[in-house]
């Protein structure tokens, strides 16, 4: 798997995480215990940090990245959804950016909230715990997350990256 340090930026990874083999990690990346990383997803800590919570699963194709100003940094028990972007954010524990979402500079993104599939949480926004953000712009849908829902898709990630870190192996 393509892993890089940057100068003195060295990513530190869990010895329980999964990383796949296509998946490119640089610079200051810091991922959790039980965590996973899928093929496709870059995450580039250059100008600052990239911080992974336990048990979060970024998935095929994310793209995470820094600025010299704000860290990003994702919770514990987080999904982010294939194809998202986040951008010097913070996504709180427990939550759930869907597919294709991107969450831009100093957007916070509560515990347990909800990006849904495709929507634009501009820079300076606030999603408060449980709450939903829908659409471009994302507009807030308070207290409308179905929690269940979401842990149980945490779980499934978790479930998979310990299968495919017994089991996964290339055969061209």
């Amino acid at each position: 798997m393509p892993i890089y340090a940057l100068g003195q930026q060295v990513p530190v990874i869990h010895p329980s995480a999964y990383v796949s083999p296509d998946a490119v990690l640089i610079g200051s990346v810091t991922i959790g215990a039980e965590s996973s990383v899928w093929p496709g997803a870059v995450l580039r800590g250059d100008d600052g940090s990239i911080e992974v919570g336990d048990r979060t699963s970024i998935q095929d194709g994310a793209v995470l990245h820094t600025t010299p100003f704000w860290p990003t940094v994702v919770g514990n028990e987080v999904t982010v959804g294939h194809i998202a972007h986040l951008e010097a954010c913070t996504v709180e524990d427990g939550a759930l950016i869907g597919s294709g979402a991107v969450v831009l500079h100093r957007a916070v993104i509560g515990r347990q909230a909800l990006v849904g599939a495709g929507a634009v949480v501009s820079g300076d926004t606030v999603v408060p715990p449980r709450a939903m953000a829908l659409g471009v712009p994302a507009r807030i849908r308070e207290d409308a997350v179905d929690t269940e829902y979401v842990r149980h898709g945490m779980e499934s990630y978790v479930k998979r990256a310990v299968r495919y870190r017994e089991e996964l192996r290339r055969i061209d």
